[in-house]
């Protein structure tokens, strides 16, 4: 089944009311709104590597607001317990049973605030729910619904206390992105408070309708001939002389939903070779482990993926629309 040009149509045309939400209250950040967004609608997770103070908690409640969903922040620290994150069993005196007491990731967005600071065992707490959608405490499966974000942030300066995440972890990521420092017009706007307060927000969709839209996405047309090229960008991210360890299958995956999902946004029923080159280096830059040379040497994960797309011919016949 194929999503229908006048579903598309609807597709695109609340993507953007939603985009526009978000930037009321997120100013001058259009593309990383759009970004998180287009994760939610590929039922994945996104990982903003940042500075303090850019935003990110605005960002997860303006998204939350916008979808009439629940919003919860997790602020990791080096003593939080897995039991903290997933929530623990207690034991009832007066009913004499074991009552379960839900953890922060039973909401729809959840803020996981400097992560690389909570031990491994802790960071490995998230891998289950991040993956499957639910939780197992004490032999008991216990879902969390949808929609279902991880919104995880990370420090990229101040690395003193952190435990670097795991390369299994990292892969759980759909994409990596940054909010960084807004321009000097939406600064001025900001201290002139311009933004609109998170709880004026007016809800633009339910969360069923969004999951309904997750679905919608899912059924957009992929051209084998773009599913090639998707498949040759990854075997060059292997074979390339900086890189250890390349992109994985679920890092192709990822960046095939991903591309449903942005070409849905832009009301189309097919992906297009552009779609991919959008959201190339989002979503594979940071599954890649480069050599500890090309490090030194200063090259970035961004620089090998920019490369492969200049190196990589996209297909030149027009897929199906």
């Amino acid at each position: 089944m194929t999503i229908t040009p006048e579903q598309a149509t609807w597709f695109s045309e609340t993507f953007a009311a939603l985009a526009d939400n978000v930037e009321r209250a997120v100013l001058g950040k259009r593309h990383v709104v759009e970004l998180v967004l287009t994760a939610m609608l590929s039922e994945g997770h996104v990982l903003l590597e940042d500075v303090p103070g850019t935003g990110k908690t605005s960002l997860a409640r303006a998204v939350a607001q916008s979808v009439q969903g629940t919003t919860t922040r997790i602020q990791f620290t080096p003593d939080l317990l897995p039991g903290d994150i997933t929530g623990i069993t207690v034991y009832d005196q007066k009913t004499g049973a074991f009552d379960f007491h839900e953890g922060p990731v039973f909401a729809n967005i959840v803020l996981a605030d400097e992560i690389n600071r909570a031990s491994p065992k802790t960071q490995a707490a998230l891998l289950e729910v991040m993956e499957e959608g639910h939780v197992t405490i004490d032999g008991v499966t216990r879902p969390v619904g949808r929609p279902f974000l991880v919104l995880a942030t990370q420090n990229p300066v101040e690395q003193a206390g952190t435990y670097r995440l795991p390369e299994a972890q990292l892969d759980r990521f759909l994409l990596r992105t940054s909010l960084g420092y807004p321009d000097h017009a939406a600064t001025v706007r900001i201290l002139d408070r311009g933004a609109t307060p998170i709880g004026e927000l007016v809800p633009i969709i339910t969360p069923g309708a969004l999951a309904g839209m997750a679905e919608l996405a899912d059924e957009v047309y992929v051209d084998a001939l773009v599913l090639d090229y998707i498949a040759r960008i990854v075997d060059a991210t292997r074979s390339a002389d900086e890189v250890r360890l390349g992109v994985s299958i679920r890092g192709a995956l990822a960046l095939t939903r991903s591309s449903r999902a942005t070409a849905a946004a832009h009301g189309r029923t097919y992906v297009t070779p552009d779609d991919v080159k959008k959201l190339a280096v989002a979503v594979l830059a940071h599954r890649l482990i480069l050599h500890p040379e090309a490090e030194f040497d200063g090259i970035t994960a961004e620089a090998v993926i920019g490369q492969v797309l200049l190196d990589v011919p996209p297909p030149t016949r027009r897929e199906r629309v």
